[in-house]
């Protein structure tokens, strides 16, 4: 690792874990497990903190319910000890895709392709 990615490591915190949050990670972090996208999780040995390492672009949707529960405390034991039960009915963790091509677009929206008739548009007339 260079000087400048270095100086940029320390002062940036959209780059990945900073310098200051390794260091802490690494004398007082305890590993309490992964996601599926390849999060770490960690907390102190007193659990007076918790914490997440992220893989990739810091993005708070891309932690699953299970673990945003156990970082806000929701419930003692992390996912890793304890996987919360599923529903049939349940769809797998998908991180917010607002802004990007993958955002739901309802048919008539400005993303989907305009109706070529407009016959069954009555417009208002004030009387």
């Amino acid at each position: 690792m260079g000087l400048g990615s270095s100086i940029v490591r320390a002062l940036t915190w959209w780059n990945g874990q900073t310098f200051g949050t390794q260091l802490f990670t690494s004398r007082k972090g305890v590993k309490v497990g992964e996601d599926d996208e390849g999060n770490v999780y960690y907390r102190t040995k007193d659990d007076s903190k918790r914490w997440v390492i992220f893989n990739g672009e810091i993005e708070a949707s891309r932690i699953s319910p299970d673990w945003h529960g156990w970082l806000h405390r929701t419930w003692d034991t992390p996912p890793s000890e304890a996987p919360l039960p599923k529903k049939s009915w349940e769809k797998p963790h998908q991180e917010n895709l607002t802004g990007t091509m993958a955002a739901y677009a309802p048919s008539g929206s400005l993303k989907q392709a305009k109706p070529k008739d407009y016959r069954d548009y009555e417009a208002w007339q004030p009387e």
